[in-house]
């Protein structure tokens, strides 16, 4: 019995040990230098981030108002890469980030609303299908604007599932 209970103890404080490492007292301690390769690389990190223009609920929409003008003019498609947004001018492009997924899209803003109070964009199916939220159909999101795109630069839209266009001769 007493040799179970030794052993129990000497386990113990072996365990106990193993985390009790012992750190330099404040006469050792020196400060480890900073080599000027992570201060470049810290640097370029706070230049490159940029604060998103919005994060907030998106909804999508899609059939009932597929072939409707939009507040552009444009008539509907909803496997464009298009958006309906309140304050974005129309014709501005803005980059929708799925907070749940990481999975982001580029979305040309051609229409007004949401309507619904506490979204900040409804996204055409497309979009949504793309960013994998088409079945839960509200995801947390993250807008960043894109500057216009000039003749040098431009955006694919690739529609997932879109109907094939059919020229008949």
């Amino acid at each position: 019995m007493r040799r179970r209970i030794a052993h129990g103890l000497a386990l113990g404080f072996m365990f106990a040990s193993l985390g009790a490492a012992q750190g330099p007292n404040i006469s050792e301690a020196t400060p480890a230098p900073i080599s000027s390769v992570q201060t470049r690389t810290q640097s370029r990190k706070q230049a490159g981030k940029q604060k998103p223009y919005q994060v907030g609920t998106a909804s999508w929409y899609g059939q009932d108002f597929e072939g409707k003008p939009t507040a552009s003019g444009e008539p509907y498609d909803m496997y464009d890469m298009t958006a309906a947004h309140l304050t974005l001018p129309l014709g501005s492009y803005v980059k929708v980030t799925n907070l749940h997924n990481g999975r982001s899209v580029v979305v040309r803003v051609n229409d007004r609303g949401p309507i619904v109070p506490g979204r900040i964009i409804d996204v055409s199916y497309g979009a949504a299908q793309a960013l994998q939220f088409r079945h839960k159909g509200l995801q947390r999101v993250r807008l960043d604007l894109i500057q216009t795109p000039t003749a040098k630069q431009s955006y694919e839209t690739v529609a997932v599932n879109h109907p094939p266009v059919v020229q008949l001769p």
